[in-house]
């Protein structure tokens, strides 16, 4: 899941570009409605689907590093108030990786060693988790946009900037993305991240304010409830992990996290949920995407799944989507 607030300039840039918005959204399954509130719920993987989809439909390969300009520090929400008012960037960096699950919880930020090994350099990281949507190229490049205009935001021009890592190849001209960052970026790079120096970590802030941090962070702490250690999430990995490969099973899953299926049971229902509706939404979150980005055969995409047989698969869509998985690719197309 994530919040509305990432989608925040979708709209007018669809409509900059001569397409409908209203349509897109609806093509996959998001309420026009939901934009209303920054804090509205959204799936990630209908999300970053929305964003690839409208890049290629409307000719625009910048799409994502377009629609950053549109964005601030404010997408996120509560979090941003803790974040403005930390005393340095290595706080803020703190902060903003142990709340973004506030944002998403398939999100996170970090400082890792420089992937080019170089001295004194750092990578700030930006990776989503894999088993929550398929990886999206506009996705990521929102993203990376975003972090170094908040940079940019804060601390002015960023320090001992060396380039910008993307995992994909260029989707635009690469001197669009030279001339949008200000410096060198390499793709093809194992993680999406902004290697920097490290002193960058000591800069602060102008904005800085401990009261108010310490307030925020209270509010963060008490408020919000890190999903990451829900065990409804952690079986979703599980099945994400090994749906095609092995049958899926409440015994195979209790097995993996060493407990009994009743036991597991019990967890689940205390979160609300059950095993059959964890694997029901990872089954159809999985065919959305074979169906909207593959030319995958049906029978193929039932078996990636987990379902016997393609008849299944069909049933699944209606029920899910309210169309046919031939229906439903046909309308991504």
């Amino acid at each position: 899941m994530i919040r509305a607030a990432s989608l925040r300039g979708f709209v007018p840039l669809v409509e900059e570009l001569g397409g409908n918005p209203g349509a897109l959204l609806d093509r996959f399954g998001i309420p026009a409605g939901a934009l209303d509130s920054d804090d509205s719920l959204l799936p990630l993987a209908a999300h970053d689907l929305m964003l690839d989809a409208a890049a290629a439909e409307l000719d625009c390969p910048d799409f994502g590093i377009r629609m950053a300009q549109f964005q601030d520090l404010s997408i996120l929400g509560p979090l941003a108030i803790a974040i403005q008012a930390c005393s340095t960037v290595a706080q803020a960096l703190e902060v903003a990786s142990r709340f973004l699950f506030v944002h998403s919880p398939a999100l996170s930020i970090g400082v890792e060693p420089d992937p080019s090994g170089a001295r004194g350099v750092i990578a700030v990281s930006w990776r989503k988790d894999p088993t929550s949507s398929t990886y999206s190229a506009q996705a990521m490049e929102l993203g990376i946009a975003l972090i170094h205009r908040i940079a940019v935001a804060l601390v002015g021009e960023v320090p001992g900037l060396r380039s910008f890592c993307l995992v994909h190849q260029p989707l635009s001209p690469v001197q669009r993305y030279v001339d949008h960052f200000g410096a060198d970026v390499r793709f093809g790079m194992p993680f999406t991240a902004i290697r920097v120096e490290r002193r960058i970590l000591d800069k602060a802030f102008e904005t800085a304010n401990e009261s108010i941090r310490l307030l925020a962070l209270e509010h963060l702490s008490t408020s919000y409830d890190d999903p990451r250690h829900r065990i409804s999430s952690q079986v979703r990995r599980a099945l994400a992990g090994s749906l095609g490969i092995a049958v899926p099973s409440l015994a195979g899953v209790a097995h993996l996290f060493s407990v009994h299926p009743r036991t597991l049971q019990r967890q689940l229902a205390a979160e609300g949920t059950t095993f059959e509706e964890v694997l029901d939404g990872v089954r159809r979150e999985e065919a959305r995407r074979y169906l909207t980005t593959t030319d995958l055969p049906l029978g193929q995409v039932a078996a990636l799944v987990a379902f016997s047989e393609q008849s299944s698969l069909s049933h699944a869509c209606r029920r899910w989507f309210g169309a046919t998985p031939r229906a439903l690719r046909q309308g991504s197309a």
